[in-house]
């Protein structure tokens, strides 16, 4: 199966464009970021309950809970990248770019058209890895203030993949055409569809 294509086929034309570097659009990515992963904190305080969550022992191992989660973090920020480009190099073969740009990290392949099937599998490969690896850490860790600092880390993954899902809702409910093709440059995203 054809995952991707050099160049844009004759009768293409551009549909959507999702462009993190644009101030309005990360604006309204990393609001809903923020909003998403409170309500996701929040889900978490009514299942453990709010005593549970900030028991003394949290408060005393505090640098302990800060350490992981900041480091987790720096490290998950990292790794979701480079989950995108395994997912790319595996369908694609071809050469990826990586960077950083405002408040958003990304992994494109910028030189090529990649077809729906390709692009939503590697879109969503680190929501799908990350929540497997997060989820069960912030359920079942024993230790009150590791589980805290998994529930930050796990609110800040999902919330960290808003642009993502965004851009998988477009494919599975707006662009369901499988000879959509898609630019991914990293932190713009080019939808076309033929004419």
């Amino acid at each position: 199966m054809k995952h991707f294509e050099t160049e844009l086929p004759e009768g293409y034309r551009s549909v959507c464009e999702i462009n993190a570097k644009n101030k309005k659009t990360g604006v309204i990515l990393n609001v809903v970021a923020l909003l998403i992963g409170i309500l996701i904190f929040l889900l978490f305080a009514f299942a453990f309950g709010f005593r549970e969550l900030f028991r003394s022992e949290i408060r005393g191992r505090f640098l302990l809970m800060f350490a992981v989660y900041f480091v987790g973090y720096i490290v998950y920020i990292v790794l979701h990248e480079l989950v995108h480009g395994a997912a790319y190099k595996l369908l694609t073969h071809r050469k990826l770019t990586f960077g950083f740009a405002l408040s958003v990290a990304y992994c494109g392949v910028p030189d090529i058209y990649v077809y729906r099937k390709a692009s939503l599998i590697a879109t969503l490969a680190p929501f799908v890895v990350f929540t497997a690896v997060l989820l069960p850490l912030a359920l079942f860790v024993q230790m009150p203030a590791l589980r805290f600092a998994f529930v930050l880390l796990f609110c800040s993954h999902v919330a960290g993949c808003v642009g993502d899902l965004y851009g998988v809702f477009l494919m599975l409910f707006r662009f369901r055409d499988p000879q959509l093709l898609v630019c991914d440059t990293g932190p713009k995203q080019t939808y076309y569809l033929p004419e």
